[in-house]
């Protein structure tokens, strides 16, 4: 299978945080206390960031049990279970068409990344240990948002390879030993410099089955 989607690098927008306390309000009335928490996380949810305009979602629960609870009330607003797509701790939900969920009143919705974990999840530790310190730290979001834009800039329209090769910034970031921005990002492997790129045989090969279902979601920061 191919990756061919172009990579769009959207300038920061304050309307991303607004946009998810609107979805948050929504997916609150629909899961009730199944959801202990409602999390915007990924780029979109660090202010200044620029992203990929796809917002992430985090729903989170008390346990696993709860998952078949939690699918059949956000079934009551348009979503299925897609499963982990590979991922384990971290369960996607996905809709048919903008105005999922659906709120009486056929608003369209931005498009969103909605996942469900539970509170003791890795997956979920990991996306709020990163949302946070690109929070804390300015001048590391800024490089990161750097980081971005050359990586789109050199993949283009292979989005795994993208989302692959950002992912070591991001583990920099959550290992917190560097110190500074550049530290960050020397981290990123030689391999993907611009002169030794993968071929796109050996990233699909790790990611057909979440491209199988057309996720953009790669890694612990997607966008």
């Amino acid at each position: 299978m191919s990756a061919k989607r172009r990579i769009v690098i959207a300038d920061p927008d304050p309307a991303w945080a607004h946009q998810f306390e609107e979805l948050a309000e929504v997916l609150k009335s629909a899961l009730g206390p199944l959801a202990l928490a409602i999390e915007h996380v990924g780029s979109t949810s660090v202010p200044g960031l620029p992203a990929k305009p796809i917002l992430d979602i985090d729903v989170v629960i008390d346990s696993p049990d709860q998952l078949p609870a939690v699918a059949e009330a956000l079934g009551t607003v348009g979503y299925r279970h897609i499963g982990d797509l590979g991922i384990a701790g971290r369960e996607a939900f996905t809709g048919d068409g903008a105005k999922v969920p659906t709120d009486g009143k056929g608003t369209p919705w931005p498009a969103h990344n909605l996942y469900v974990c539970a509170q003791d999840s890795a997956e979920l530790a990991k996306h709020l240990a990163s949302r946070n310190a690109l929070r804390a730290r300015p001048d590391v979001a800024q490089a990161y948002a750097q980081v971005k834009r050359d990586l789109a800039d050199q993949f283009v329209d292979d989005v795994y390879a993208y989302a692959e090769a950002k992912g070591y910034f991001v583990e920099g970031v959550l290992r917190s030993a560097p110190k500074t921005p550049d530290q960050i990002a020397t981290r990123i492997p030689a391999r993907w410099a611009r002169k030794s790129r993968p071929t796109i045989a050996e990233v699909e090969k790790r990611h057909d089955a979440r491209e199988a279902v057309g996720s953009w979601s790669l890694r612990e920061f997607r966008n």
